[in-house]
């Protein structure tokens, strides 16, 4: 199951939704920001797998039908979803882009460790939800007065929203798989590649293996994956400011 924001009524439908844009006449008894609201509360105590329309109807006292006069179907639901999960985007802090983007990039982080299956939501369109696009806003206006096009600004933010979304999926799996299994993360990973590693056929990889990199107590450690992300956020900056510089 894919989500696109291609179709423009379903655009129209999360503006509607979410701006709370109320039509004339007496407020109906759910609306579809209810039906978001219960769907979201669904999620984050039990995962996004536990979302149905029938079980968001069940929790909000409701038939089944009766939603879909106002969410046409589940795909529509995980749109708004995808949409509401996020809260605003905080304001930026004073500075220059590489602060004003660096402190982006770790708000789009924690606010998705807040709510880790909004990665799980499979999305096939740009954003078109006004929250999404107030965080594409404001990602933008830190790349203001700088010498780039406008195409290469959204290449910009959408690159460093991949790099953060890509992070943020890698270290949830991670993490779910070290609960499962503590052992596979631990000095025995070190050992096994030490076994399989060929330095014939895998040179480099045998290069890092013998300097130890692997060779830990634990190799997953949340402090090394927060410097993960600093030192990657780094070079994603970097290659920014050197295209810039290429420019002068």
């Amino acid at each position: 199951m894919r989500i696109s924001y291609a179709k423009p009524e379903l655009a129209y439908d999360i503006r509607i939704c979410l701006t709370s844009v109320m039509k004339r006449g007496r407020k109906p008894t759910i609306d579809a920001a209810d039906i978001t609201r219960a769907a979201i509360a669904i999620a984050d105590a039990e995962g996004l797998a536990a979302v149905s329309m029938a079980r968001v109807a069940a929790e909000m006292g409701n038939a089944t039908m009766a939603l879909y006069r106002h969410v046409k179907s589940k795909d529509e639901l995980l749109a708004l979803m995808w949409d509401s999960a996020m809260e605003q985007p905080p304001p930026l802090p004073d500075g220059d882009w590489r602060d004003q983007l660096g402190f982006w990039a770790k708000a789009v982080l924690t606010a998705i460790r807040r709510r880790p299956w909004f990665l799980q939501i499979p999305i096939s369109g740009p954003p078109a939800g006004p929250k999404n696009l107030a965080w594409l806003d404001s990602a933008l206006s830190a790349l203001e007065g700088l010498p780039l096009e406008p195409g290469e600004k959204i290449g910009v933010v959408m690159g460093l929203s991949t790099f953060v979304q890509g992070e943020a999926r890698l270290n949830f799996t991670l993490a779910k798989g070290f609960e499962e299994d503590p052992a596979r993360f631990n000095h025995q990973y070190g050992q096994m590649l030490r076994e399989v590693v060929d330095p014939r056929r895998m040179p480099s990889l045998a290069k890092v293996v013998d300097a130890g990199v692997f060779d830990m107590d634990d190799v997953l450690d949340v402090e090394d994956i927060g410097a993960d992300f600093d030192f990657g956020l780094h070079l994603f900056l970097e290659g920014v400011a050197a295209h810039i510089r290429g420019r002068s």
